[in-house]
């Protein structure tokens, strides 16, 4: 039994000793980088097919909840279509009118609540049902006249003809637009507010850009000094004469 222990075992260490030999470090990393490839493709391709899935079963029931909402909007008691009605939908920032007919349309999803609101009516308050079947809904929104009352005004005569002459009198009468009009186009009032209202956006810019024309046109030389300027000194004694220069109060 000995010399066949002997053999095995000498058998057994002359294979590990001829599969190290063998052994190559580099294919052995290339084969794990290719398997792993394979895993991580093969991870790639299932992920995708479930995710696709996953996004097709939520765009058909997103298109099965999209209803197109149409119809027309009346007035409850005679029964003619109210035009310029606005149509919001409930929590988002989005609508329409009705048109001189009082007809609408617009597109909602099921479970929306539709607000139905004009000057002179009540509001409506519409909710379009999850269990709707197919993609359109048609409706006809009657609305109701909103009645306000205001409060009552006694008109009372004056107690004398003496009296009602010295208020008649005394009375202030405003201004036509006419009167307003040229009161503001008025030469004084116009140097009066352009002395003392700041300047908006336009003119800030505007005044911005001609620097920067002005800066970028003396490029390279130096700018004319304006006191060899004859017109600029025309411009200054008409100035002076005007009373520019003068101390405001």
């Amino acid at each position: 039994m000995k010399p066949v222990l002997c053999l095995s075992f000498t058998k057994c260490c002359t294979f590990e000793k001829h599969r190290f030999q063998h052994y190559n470090p580099v294919n052995w990393w290339n084969e794990h980088i290719y398997m792993n490839r394979k895993i991580y493709i093969l991870l790639l391709i299932i992920s995708f097919s479930f995710f696709s899935k996953s996004a097709l079963a939520q765009f058909e029931h997103f298109k099965d909840s999209v209803v197109q909402l149409y119809g027309v909007v009346m007035t409850a008691d005679s029964l003619k279509g109210i035009p310029s009605v606005s149509i919001v939908v409930k929590g988002q920032n989005r609508g329409t009118i009705s048109n001189e007919q009082g007809v609408f349309s617009i597109v909602v999803l099921k479970g929306d609540s539709i607000e139905f609101s004009s000057v002179g009516f009540k509001n409506k308050m519409v909710t379009i049902p999850l269990d709707l079947k197919g993609n359109q809904h048609s409706i006809i929104q009657l609305m109701v006249n909103d009645t306000i009352y205001l409060p009552a005004t006694i008109i009372k005569p004056r107690p004398t003809r003496e009296q009602f002459e010295r208020d008649f009198v005394n009375t202030k009468v405003p201004d036509d637009e006419i009167t307003i009009a040229r009161e503001n186009n008025n030469e004084a009032t116009r140097r009066a507010m352009m002395s003392t209202l700041p300047v908006d956006g336009r003119e800030a810019t505007n005044q911005y850009m001609r620097q920067a024309q002005k800066k970028l046109y003396y490029s390279g030389q130096v700018a004319p000094q304006n006191i060899f300027n004859p017109f600029a000194w025309a411009d200054f004694i008409k100035a002076w004469k005007r009373g520019d220069f003068k101390k405001k109060s």
